[in-house]
């Protein structure tokens, strides 16, 4: 398995662009698809300055329906009209970051659903042996606070956005596990609470941000639930990649918990083995 991180908040390989977004390449031995697509095209760069062939791309998948991630679907369509495009019908409902300061939108381009090759799925979905994508998380065990801006719009009612646009892939091969995480909006412990209900183990090797990065100050409580989270993730058998809504700070706080068990992705980091 093939994972080169196209796009990402911080500066990795030289002359590789970052933007606050992520973009996610892996080869499978039947696959090569791309999670997410960054916050523009600025990925569109990246892959062609690391080797990264998009016209082959068979699948695209939406972990959630922030531009960030979305932001680079059409562009993408625009040079790969072969490529099947899998996000929950729930992300193209209207979603805001609203609180005492901004009301800002920060949804996906409408036109995105009107894609021939949109799959709007709802609920998980196997697409084949390899590739299987779960929802359906529920549970809310430190919850990022972060999510209590989010919204979605109904109407011109601003209601508390549950997540149930965000999707997570599992990637089987050669015996291992990988799961793919956009933002990890519903915690990463519920995440991967899931994952053991679904599988009755723990996956090989997670790739996810975290949604702990904030712009103000963090709270004792959110350095606690932080640091619970850390301790929590380090007693599984599983290797962690992380980065883009992570935050350097909680990261570093994570890594000094969980050693050699947490890596930061860069824009243009490759991972040679999980």
């Amino acid at each position: 398995m093939k994972i080169v991180t196209l796009m990402e908040n911080t500066p990795g390989q030289a002359d590789c662009l970052f933007e606050h977004g992520l973009s996610i390449y892996v080869e499978t031995a039947k696959h090569k698809l791309l999670v997410d697509t960054g916050a523009s095209d600025k990925f569109l760069n990246n892959a062609e300055i690391l080797g990264v062939n998009l016209q082959e791309a068979d699948t695209l998948i939406l972990s959630h329906g922030h531009y960030d991630h979305a932001g680079g679907i059409l562009p993408f369509a625009g040079r790969n009209d072969k490529a099947d495009i899998y996000l929950q019908k729930s992300a193209m409902d209207a979603f805001y970051h609203k609180d005492e300061e901004q009301e800002r939108y920060i949804g996906i381009a409408p036109e995105i659903s009107k894609l021939p090759k949109v799959k709007l799925m709802e609920g998980n979905y196997r697409i084949d042996e390899e590739l299987f994508l779960f929802t359906g998380v529920t549970q809310r065990r430190l919850w990022p606070s972060g999510n209590k801006a989010l919204k979605v719009k109904r109407g011109e009612e601003f209601i508390q956005d549950e997540f149930i646009h965000e999707q997570y892939l599992v990637i089987e091969e050669d015996s291992k596990r990988v799961l793919i995480s956009g933002c990890a909006h519903n915690g990463i412990l519920n995440i991967l609470d899931k994952f053991r209900e679904l599988y009755n183990t723990w996956p090989d090797a997670v790739i996810s941000g975290f949604h702990l990065k904030k712009k103000s100050g963090y709270t004792q409580e959110d350095l606690d639930n932080i640091r619970q989270i850390a301790e929590e993730l380090s007693k599984l058998p599983t290797k962690f990649y992380t980065g883009h809504c992570t935050g350097e700070e909680p990261y570093g706080m994570m890594k000094e918990i969980m050693g050699e068990q947490l890596i930061y992705l860069h824009s243009g980091d490759k991972i040679y083995s999980l």
